[in-house]
């Protein structure tokens, strides 16, 4: 087994077929798959063998998928790491992974000056580094077979959790990834007819595994951009005639202020809505604005992305949807003990989608496992018919006067009110609570917040221990690379706000 033999067989069945468009141009499966064959055949004759690291720390670009492709092809492990690292982050997880070859960027060669200290690192692929890329393409062949591997080999490691804490390595096996494209491309029905367009980044769960492999696995065409820019994405969607869009909440707000909003987006078939759960009122207001649903799933890097689908045969509004084909989802107390519908507990998920491990974290690894169940950290509930909703993360719990509070409860209500535009909330440190409730927010255009109105209608929908004792209003709020709205950091922020009013 080998990710890379999609990019094969697409090739075989759909060689004319556009495989990647960046820009104006585009690139058709057989010139993809021979472009990442020379990459294969050029990294072997370096020395590369089957399971080294190999890592790629870019922007989206086609030669950030055919040198991905020319890894995998090798039977080497592609470590994909965010193009946004600040030095001392990359310093952290290079050490931690010790990649013989890292492709990147000219403008992130500075920050390499010191790899005299790592003797891991043999070769830098970029322009102006030790080899560039196009010397790699003109010294390989372009005929070449994908390595076949064991399918519990580790085909890629993505790094997770360096926004909230140190960052670890997630191993996923061949097996893993595939599993999940098949269920991404099963469940989103998609063709070689569809055109989907990624700007979340490669490096990501969601880019990587639901967006890019799914669509080559299927002979679909990928639009590629670098990051979100919401001129270039509307004109790209008329331009190209994207049929799929892939999005985070926060995109979905921004898109909700347009005007004319379903013309803009008439070729759209499918949207679908990643990073955290959307808001059922968004939901909504999406569909009454331009016809189409937004569809969602639940998961998450640990199990190479799709766990649940929320669905093409009864969408239920606020739920993340049901398991998905070989995957089991149950619902189980502080214990570990399973328990039924209705009832609130940790997600735990088993199947052949879930990580092989943590890199270099054996006790972690095990942490995060009660025997073949894989402990997710996240609060759900189940329904009668076999639904998950997702109640709030474990670790965003708010404990107020000896309460339980999950923020999304109350997010979901304020999503509710016209001059929300987003929301955030967290607890923050009270001498009298313990914990104090408190809500941010991004008011939409135009419309500024009322403290007391605010308070007044949450209390007519929530208990009162629930309702904010403070809402802020802000110009933004931090988000991950792929616009997730990052509490902890928030937390963070304000807690350093404080210490300075004390100073």
């Amino acid at each position: 087994m080998n990710i890379a033999k999609n990019l094969e067989n697409a090739a075989f069945y759909f060689p004319d077929r556009p495989a990647v468009i960046e820009g104006d141009q585009k690139i058709s499966f057989l010139e993809f798959n021979q472009e990442s064959n020379r990459i294969a055949t050029a990294l072997a004759g370096m020395g590369i063998q089957p399971g080294d690291h190999v890592a790629l720390c870019a922007p989206n670009s086609y030669q950030w998928l055919t040198f991905y492709f020319g890894v995998l092809k090798a039977g080497a492990v592609a470590v994909t790491l965010s193009n946004t690292l600040k030095k001392d982050e990359l310093t952290r997880i290079m050490d931690d992974a010790r990649p013989k070859i890292l492709f990147t960027v000219d403008e992130r060669l500075d920050e390499l000056s010191d790899r005299k200290d790592r003797s891991y690192l043999e070769t830098i692929i970029s322009t102006q580094g030790d080899v560039p890329y196009q010397r790699l393409v003109e010294n390989g062949s372009s005929s070449y077979k994908a390595i076949d591997l064991e399918r519990k080999s580790t085909g890629a490691i993505l790094y997770t959790g360096g926004t909230t804490g140190i960052p670890k390595g997630v191993m996923l096996t061949h097996e893993n990834v595939n599993t999940s494209i098949h269920n991404v491309s099963h469940y989103e029905r998609s063709t070689n007819e569809d055109c989907g367009l990624c700007f979340l980044p490669l490096n990501h769960v969601f880019g990587q595994v639901h967006i890019m492999n799914s669509t080559i696995y299927t002979g679909g065409s990928i639009v590629l951009q670098p990051y979100f820019d919401l001129e270039k994405v509307i004109d790209t969607i008329e331009r190209n005639h994207v049929t799929k869009f892939y999005a985070v909440p926060t995109i979905y707000i921004r898109l909700l202020a347009l005007e004319n909003l379903k013309e803009k987006l008439r070729s759209l078939r499918y949207c679908f809505s990643a990073a955290a759960s959307m808001a059922a009122e968004l939901v909504r207001e999406w569909k009454s604005r331009t016809g189409l649903d937004i569809y969602e799933s639940y998961g998450m890097t640990e199990s190479a992305t799709m766990v649940t689908y929320n669905h093409y045969y009864r969408h239920v509004v606020g739920s993340v949807g049901t398991p998905v084909s070989t995957i089991e989802v149950q619902i189980r107390d502080k214990e570990g003990n399973l328990l039924g519908p209705g009832s609130e507990g940790e997600i735990c998920i088993r199947g052949p989608n879930i990580m092989m491990g943590y890199l270099n974290r054996p006790d972690e690894t095990r942490s995060v496992f009660w025997d073949e169940w894989f402990r997710s950290e996240d609060i759900g509930v189940i329904d009668e018919n076999g639904y998950l909703f997702i109640v709030d993360r474990l670790k965003d719990m708010i404990i107020t006067g000896g309460e339980n509070v999950y923020p999304r409860e109350i997010e979901e209500v304020l999503y509710s009110r016209p001059e929300v535009g987003e929301c955030a909330v967290i607890g923050l440190p009270d001498k009298e609570y313990g914990e104090k409730v408190t809500a941010f927010i991004i008011p939409k255009q135009g419309r500024q917040l009322n403290q007391a109105e605010l308070k007044s209608y949450l209390k007519t929908k929530l208990s009162s221990f629930k309702v904010p004792k403070e809402f802020i209003s802000v110009a933004d709020l931090p988000k991950s690379s792929t616009g997730k709205i990052l509490k902890r950091e928030l937390k963070r922020q304000m807690l350093e706000e404080t210490k300075k009013g004390y100073k």
